[in-house]
């Protein structure tokens, strides 16, 4: 009978995806979707030749470096201590279950040993591939490798620029040749997908570049992209391998999660979303300062209790958070990143049953804080109340109403239309999150 249901909720799961995206998820693919869906907090890791100059990734873009004074910087790019066993265990200890890595930005360099440019890791003082590095370290702690892959370029010429947003300041003459870009695409994510292990997602990037703007949704792009292809390619390589694309837009046919880009899904504060929410898996990814990349003016740090909040709220919306660090040149993720990822990680030590494996609350995020749910208990996480008393409609039952943190009962009174006021006195104000376990 277990067999039977398990094979059911399988087939409900493909349906919807279809449904939703309009192409057939693999079985492995639903499962890994199912994985994706309960790790809630992952680390995003923005770094390469850019971090020489301090000043965040889009420097070449937004200095109008011409490509061959930017190609420069590939003889002095020599991340002397990065140590992948260092970068895990910080993410591991912030209590974050998997980690994308920028294997190729915008500027087109490659952080692993392509054999599709010159323009990569392996031509550098350096000459080690970070990406298998870090992918074998993540293999071996059980940590979930993601990749991250850049679908503009602002190097090459055979990529569409002349239509393209960016990159226009790159000193590129020649006409371009998007078959041939496409081809290099390609036989980059064979790359990708075929040494280095167990590739948890593709989270592409890139494609607004061919949009006039971020704002109008039914905005066609001026390139075809030949998504199908890749997609298709990568299903092909590894059907689990999940793929996510940052275009600002609902989900297209091949993708398998969603992403929300600066924003909570349903927000849109930056301007960059806005788009419906899907039925897929969720995902917001937000910095810890205000860069991506490294920017060495940027000290506009996000204190412990911020990063805390967004990701309670992430989950509060049944999505991951996928926080940003953006490592030093020399490979080091800098200490004002480590000291707020460690104080992240005491509170998940002691709170994280109430976030992974959970799903959204019945209710959205409220000013107040957000709810998860999973199984029998609901989670209440109160990050922000000023009141001795809290008031919320509940519209499940449940039995018990204690604080997590130590089993302290929560007294509470039922009132009508199911209307529950919680004796909230006693909770201490200055906690980062004080959160009510309610059981059937």
């Amino acid at each position: 009978m277990r067999k039977i249901q398990i094979a059911f909720l399988v087939l409900l799961t493909s349906l919807s995806a279809i449904a939703q995206t309009g192409y057939t998820p693999s079985p492995e693919n639903i499962k890994a979707r199912e994985e994706f869906q309960k790790a809630r907090f992952g680390m995003f890791i923005h770094w390469g030749v850019s971090s020489i100059l301090g000043d965040g990734e889009w420097v070449m873009q937004i200095k109008n470096i011409p490509v061959k004074d930017y190609k420069r910087l590939q003889k002095t790019f020599n991340p002397v201590d990065f140590n992948a066993k260092t970068w895990v265990d910080i993410a591991k200890g912030a209590g974050m279950k998997y980690i994308t890595l920028i294997t190729r930005h915008h500027d087109s360099f490659s952080n692993f040993a392509t054999k599709q440019s010159d323009w990569n890791i392996m031509n550098t003082p350096f000459k080690r591939d970070i990406v298998k590095e870090l992918a074998d370290e993540c293999h071996k702690q059980g940590i979930k490798i993601c990749f991250y892959y850049s679908l503009l370029d602002w190097y090459r010429d055979d990529y569409p620029y002349e239509t393209g947003k960016t990159g226009k300041g790159t000193g590129r003459t020649k006409k371009s040749d998007y078959a041939s870009y496409l081809a290099f695409m390609k036989s980059q994510l064979t790359e990708l997908l075929t040494k280095y292990g167990e590739v948890s997602a593709i989270w592409f990037d890139g494609h607004w570049d061919q949009l006039d703007n971020d704002h109008d949704k039914t905005l066609q792009s001026k390139i075809d992209w030949k998504y199908e292809e890749i997609y298709s390619l990568i299903h092909k390589l590894q059907p689990q391998c999940l793929i996510g694309n940052n275009h600002h837009l609902s989900p297209i046919p091949g993708e398998d999660f969603q992403m929300f880009e600066r924003d909570l899904p349903g927000e849109n504060k930056g301007g960059l979303s806005g788009q419906e929410i899907s039925t897929l898996p969720l995902e917001t990814c937000e910095t810890l300062n205000g860069a991506w990349g490294y920017n060495i003016k940027d000290d506009n740090y996000k204190s412990p209790k911020q990063l805390v909040d967004y990701l309670v709220r992430a989950s509060g919306y049944g999505a991951n958070f996928l926080l940003n660090v953006g490592p030093m040149p020399n490979g080091e993720i800098q200490p004002e990143f480590v000291e707020r990822l460690a104080k992240v990680g005491e509170w998940t030590k002691v709170y994280g049953e109430t976030i992974y494996g959970t799903k959204g609350g019945f209710i959205r995020p409220q000013e107040w804080g957000a709810v998860t749910e999973k199984g029998s208990k609901t989670y209440l996480h109160l990050l922000k109340f000023k009141d001795d008393k809290f008031m919320l409609k509940i519209p499940q039952a449940f039995k018990t109403a204690k604080l997590f943190k130590n089993g302290t009962p929560i007294k509470f009174q039922k009132l009508d239309n199911n209307y529950f006021v919680f004796d909230i006195a006693a909770l201490d104000k200055n906690e980062i999150d004080n959160v009510i376990e309610l059981e059937k």
